[in-house]
């Protein structure tokens, strides 16, 4: 290892090159500026051109329900539900209510399954790193979720797989599935399979959510309110205490998770899950108020109505051409070579997504489980949407955080875990669950939905019978996005700076303030010596792709 010493203060800056940041597919470079042992300055660097846009270009109106779920492995049943709806507003079908309560069943079951995977085998791996061995909780940290020898990871991940099989009973498979279709889904459920999906779901909430995770009743978890609640929650037994949620909570606030990874502290949720009768017949304008999981803008400490025609993507700092900001339905994904572009200034592939909130312009927003968990806290929601202040009262209290952002993800599984039984409950298997649609010529849709990892949206245009235009926006892109065209870095770039790096040998924090993001991408990162300028060397954090 190199290090430089400025002999005026004493004090040292390390260049480092780790790989890999993030544990899930794709390529992401982060490079990192850093002064005295703190992040100054970040750049997030998407390595890899893919150009679903392109290719759907030309292409029948339906192609986008068997591409886009191809973009990811890990959220493909997302990408389906918003690609359904972007065609079903595009065609003004009529959906009915059984097709609705499914299409919510099958979302919803996947993120269920991502909740515990995500945490244990990408996350909480890095709870045993050696930096923390001075922790009087590293060793029952390390008991826990050493990966694949863990007892909390084993445990964690095998029933993780539990809820998609919900998924592969209506969509016949899971991942990759194409069931959900304009005007309905493909599928006709019967008795034995709303009972089996339903023994499905209890057996996972059983053996992991509640015996393992919680240490107590959904019920009892759901009536915590406030910070408060939540401290004198882990306190109140030793089955709280002891439990995997009581265990992270004490831990990460012990080794300071809760100190940094802020990030800019505006906020995005498209929101997702629609209350059957207020949506069957699809419209861009009719979503909002359709919405069970709510859709909101929360920035400069005030909410506003979600809207997708404040929606613009930026691609002054990426590979692309486009001299100003356009909103997706008259998107360009026209790449150029990144040779070129970083002669201009360019420096990554991902487009930076911006959202015109009302007397504060274009700026970047954070979009993911704390963005929703925010939304389900702002005012005057009607009947059916989640209502739910417990985060505000957190954000009140402590703040963003690395910790925050992976408390408020674990905090959905119990709150969707009762939504998938109240819809199962619902269906009525003498009702229809496909209308077919009027397949209109020209047209323009928009659907979204909220993957586990935040905001998910399609734009089409339609002429002629075929796709015009399509441009997809993932949370992913909304967090990991560059520098836009006044200079506002991404969340993440944001989120980076101010992180403090204990061990330049070992830099784990990076990994945390990432990996809190979830993006799907993997990523490399290397550090600069904020005086020199100089990359001094390379290290590998917990190399595990």
């Amino acid at each position: 290892m190199t290090a430089t010493e400025d002999t005026r203060t004493g004090s040292e800056s390390v260049d480092l090159f780790v790989s890999p940041l993030g544990r899930v597919e794709g390529d992401l470079d982060v490079r990192v500026t850093i002064e005295d042992g703190v992040v100054t300055s970040a750049w997030t660097e998407a390595a890899m051109f893919r150009g679903f846009e392109i290719i759907l270009r030309g292409k029948d109106p339906q192609a986008g329900l068997i591409v886009t779920p191809r973009i990811c492995g890990i959220c493909g049943g997302s990408h389906l539900y918003k690609a359904c709806y972007a065609l079903d507003t595009a065609w003004r079908t009529h959906v009915p209510t059984n097709a609705t309560l499914i299409r919510n069943i099958a979302q919803a079951c996947e993120t269920l399954q991502s909740i515990p995977r995500y945490f244990y085998a990408l996350f909480a791996i890095d709870f045993v790193n050696k930096n923390y061995a001075k922790s009087a909780l590293f060793d029952e940290a390390v008991r826990r979720f050493a990966p694949y020898v863990g007892t909390a990871y084993q445990k964690g991940v095998v029933l993780s797989g539990k809820p998609v099989e919900v998924y592969a009973i209506f969509g016949g498979q899971w991942p990759h599935s194409s069931f959900m279709v304009p005007g309905g889904v493909m599928c006709a459920p019967n008795l034995s399979d709303i009972t089996r999906a339903t023994a499905i779901l209890h057996h996972w909430k059983d053996n992991w959510l509640e015996k393992e995770w919680l240490g107590c009743s959904i019920d009892r978890w759901l009536e915590n309110k406030t910070w408060d609640d939540v401290l004198a929650w882990v306190d109140e037994n030793e089955s709280h205490y002891n439990s995997d949620c009581g265990f992270f909570i004490r831990y990460a606030l012990d080794i300071g998770l809760d100190k940094y990874g802020a990030g800019c502290g505006n906020y995005l949720a498209s929101g997702t899950y629609f209350e059957p009768s207020l949506y069957d017949h699809p419209t861009v304008a009719g979503r909002q108020s359709a919405l069970i999981g709510r859709g909101a803008v929360y920035a400069d400490g005030k909410y506003h109505e979600f809207d997708q025609a404040r929606v613009s993507e930026d691609v002054t700092h990426a590979f692309y051409k486009g001299d100003r900001p356009l909103h997706p339905w008259e998107g360009q994904t026209d790449p150029i070579d990144p040779a070129v572009g970083r002669d201009q200034g360019k420096y990554t592939w991902a487009k930076a997504p911006r959202y015109d909130v009302p007397g504060l312009g274009r700026i970047p927003l954070e979009a993911g489980p704390l963005a929703r968990r925010i939304a389900a806290a702002a005012p005057d929601p009607a009947p059916h949407m989640d209502s739910d202040p417990l985060f505000a009262d957190i954000m009140a209290r402590i703040g963003p955080s690395v910790f925050t952002r992976q408390l408020a993800r674990m905090h959905e599984a119990p709150k969707y875990f009762k939504w998938c039984l109240d819809w199962l409950s619902r269906i009525d298997l003498h009702d229809s669950f496909y209308d077919k649609p009027i397949e209109h010529e020209s047209g323009k849709g928009w659907g979204a939905t909220e993957a586990a990892r935040g905001a998910l949206m399609d734009w089409i245009v339609l002429e002629n019978g075929k796709i015009e235009n399509y441009q997809v926006i993932t949370p992913t892109a909304w967090n990991i996005g560059p520098r836009d065209s006044e200079g506002a870095l991404g969340p993440i770039e944001q989120a980076l700076i101010g992180t403090p790096i204990v061990d330049m040998h070992d830099p784990v924090e990076l990994g945390h303030v990432a990996r809190s993001f979830d993006s799907c991408l993997v990523c490399t990162v290397h550090a600069y010596d904020g005086k020199s300028g100089k990359e001094l060397n390379k290290f590998v954090i917990n190399g595990m792709v």
